[in-house]
């Protein structure tokens, strides 16, 4: 069986060189110390897994480098971890009914962005929850969910982290609204509360660049309201753009991997787009010894 230190060990651990401190191509004196001091803590009251840099360093930055509330969300999340049976949901859960919850809310994966950022879509506006519930539960969507962020930790990163030749460690997310009517946000209200609270609180500084397309009209008025709220952090990395979106897609994502529709030149129909799980994740040369990325179904 393959070791979590064979599997780390297996692609870069540093990250892009970056102004921002608290990553592992930049820390300070002081951060150092609170790594060395979390990771020593942890290593005392009997945690193995989980205690490499980067991920401890997640830790450290989603509470502000206080050790303390570090070491509390990384004990609850270890929990979490336990009682939901995180560590083999990947063999345990097969969401078969995927291809037909797919058409009623479209979540995907697909290739890179330019900073090499696995990029994943869900279109909000297609959502038709009362059709999905006749194939699937919302305990069974938050498990798939979860499953999801596994092999995103677990392949995806590592394979696009060996393919950019640095440490690779969240994802740039695109939210289409295009169609979402009150009633369908309403619909999903709930689901996306538990699965927001999942990301925050298990799966922390995971966001990289977010951004919301054919938000409709009044979207940005009311963000620019909560923005004074929100950390100035997680604010600069979310865009809210309009029908006017693909100058601002094509900045980041280079077009042959941006499908068509989304004002890009992969010629990739939906089918496809929604099941494929298309990356360098599937790809031999950046596969390591953690092997190919499973699929949900």
């Amino acid at each position: 069986m393959t070791t979590e230190e064979e599997i780390l060990s297996s692609y870069p651990q540093i990250s892009a060189p970056t102004e921002q401190t608290g990553y592992t191509s930049n820390l300070t004196d002081e951060q150092k110390v609170a790594l060395e001091k979390l990771r020593e803590e942890l290593k005392s009251l009997g945690y193995e897994k989980r205690l490499d840099d980067s991920t401890l360093l997640r830790f450290l930055r989603a509470r502000k480098f206080d050790l303390e509330k570090t070491k509390t969300m990384f004990i609850d999340c270890e929990k979490w971890r336990k009682e939901f049976g995180t560590d083999t949901i990947l063999t345990d859960f097969q969401y078969t009914e995927k291809p037909l919850v797919a058409k009623f809310y479209p979540q995907y994966y697909h290739k890179q962005d330019k900073d090499g950022r696995p990029i994943y879509y869900e279109e909000l506006g297609k959502v038709n929850l009362t059709e999905m519930l006749k194939f699937t539960s919302q305990e069974r969507m938050l498990k798939n969910l979860v499953w999801e962020y596994e092999a995103f930790s677990n392949y995806r990163l590592p394979a696009c982290s060996r393919k950019s030749g640095y440490l690779v460690e969240t994802s740039c997310t695109i939210f289409d609204l295009k169609g979402l009517s009150l009633t369908t946000a309403y619909q999903v209200v709930t689901y996306v509360k538990e699965a927001s609270k999942i990301g925050q609180d298990y799966y922390p500084e995971r966001m990289g660049k977010f951004y919301c397309i054919n938000a409709p009209f009044g979207f940005s008025t009311v963000f620019n309201l909560v923005k004074p709220w929100l950390d100035p952090v997680t604010v600069s990395k979310i865009f809210i753009l309009g029908s006017s979106y693909k100058k601002d897609l094509l900045k980041q994502i280079d077009a042959e991997n941006l499908p068509k529709k989304y004002g890009g030149t992969d010629d990739v129909h939906d089918q496809d787009l929604y099941l494929k799980d298309d990356g360098p994740w599937r790809d031999a040369k950046y596969i390591g010894p953690e092997g190919e990325a499973p699929k949900a179904f």
